[in-house]
């Protein structure tokens, strides 16, 4: 395991990543993201800072507001457990996305991360799959 990171600049430099997908501005992207960053998450993996750029501006939706419930920093990884609040840009609908991440940092960026979101979740508010969730 790493050693010698700062917690506080770790969060910080996580937290500053968070706050682009509320300011829409996919440039702040490269002084916190790596180039070459690997994602992982949604049966995908993928490398290169363009997908979190096409992710600051998802089709149809803007991020209006989001709660960091829980965060925890361990040497070079932070795990953020989180809610996006969504605006449907065709519809206006408030809607929520909740998801938990693992980001893991290098040199200042962030080099790779792990994720999940509830998009059952998110289809389900937006009336795009049924209510009751059928095991």
């Amino acid at each position: 395991m790493p050693s010698g990171y700062d917690s506080r600049r770790v969060e910080q430099i996580v937290r500053r990543y968070l706050a682009v997908f509320l300011s829409g501005d996919p440039a702040d992207l490269a002084d916190l993201v790596a180039p070459d960053v690997v994602i992982h998450g949604a049966g995908t993996h993928v490398r290169g800072r363009q997908y979190v750029e096409q992710a600051v501006h998802q089709a149809g939706l803007t991020c209006t507001d989001m709660d960091i419930h829980e965060l925890f920093v361990a040497d070079d990884r932070v795990v953020v457990y989180s809610t996006q609040r969504l605006r449907h840009d065709t519809t206006g609908a408030e809607v929520s996305l909740s998801g938990l991440k693992m980001y893991r940092l290098a040199g200042g960026r962030i080099v790779e991360f792990w994720g999940e979101t509830d998009l059952y979740g998110l289809m389900r508010q937006l009336g795009k799959v049924p209510s009751e969730i059928v095991f």
